[in-house]
């Protein structure tokens, strides 16, 4: 845990490393911290190292996580699945939900947001590189969903996330990145004014940023490999 502080160092060092390698501007691209496995030690060390926005992969572990840490001004996003019996949890302790691809779940989201809180910020996860077996909405249906989600009004549409498949190289990465990239443009040139393309993880977020990310969803190179530290603890 005393190595978490320097690790998210060297991971804000790539990050701004590849923004100046694309022509962009350093701090155009936002880092998750995916603390998933991780409990809420690790994630409080991370935070008094600067980091406040914290991705979580599996809703019940990280609901657990959220109210141990609940006296920090955490920003949590979801960025697992989320299946209809999660869509509460979701909606009343997240404040980003990134993995959104079908309407059903949204409505429901939108319905079970506590009118309380700020609306809850939406990505909406594609399928760029066509895996069958893959979560993601399909590209050619993308913009009927995001026209809709965009009328819910306990949410708000920020833009889309992307998983794809581990490329070969540098080049390859960029391909399938370049993808939803251009989805992503399809979206705001329909007028929907999103700013957040959230893809590349602890190997591939060089390629991300050369490609337009504003945001990557990085744990291995800040927490380690993966435990199983009690989440409650």
């Amino acid at each position: 845990m005393t190595m978490i502080a320097p690790k998210l160092q060297a991971v804000r060092a790539r990050i701004e490393t590849a923004c100046l390698a694309a022509g962009r501007t350093p701090g155009s691209v936002q880092l998750l911290a995916v603390s998933k496995t991780f409990g809420p030690e690790s994630v409080a060390t991370a935070f008094a190292a600067g980091q406040t926005a914290f991705g979580e992969n599996y809703i019940a572990e990280a609901v657990l996580k959220i109210k141990a840490l609940a006296a920090l001004p955490i920003e949590w996003h979801c960025i697992g699945p989320i299946q209809s019996n999660k869509t509460r949890l979701v909606a009343e302790h997240f404040a980003w939900a990134q993995t959104v691809d079908r309407l059903k779940i949204a409505q429901r989201l939108n319905e079970q947001r506590p009118v309380h809180l700020q609306p809850l910020q939406v990505c909406l996860q594609v399928n760029v590189d066509g895996g069958a077996n893959k979560s993601g909405v399909e590209p050619d249906e993308l913009l009927g969903l995001a026209l809709k989600v965009a009328a819910l009004p306990q949410l708000k549409l920020r833009g889309m996330m992307c998983i794809p498949e581990p490329a070969p190289d540098f080049a390859a990465a960029c391909a399938l990145f370049q993808r939803a990239k251009d989805l992503f443009d399809e979206l705001n040139r329909a007028g929907l004014a999103l700013d957040t393309l959230s893809m590349g993880m602890s190997a591939d977020l060089e390629a991300a940023v050369h490609s337009g990310s504003t945001m990557v969803r990085v744990g291995t190179a800040i927490f380690g490999g993966r435990t199983l530290e009690p989440a409650s603890a």
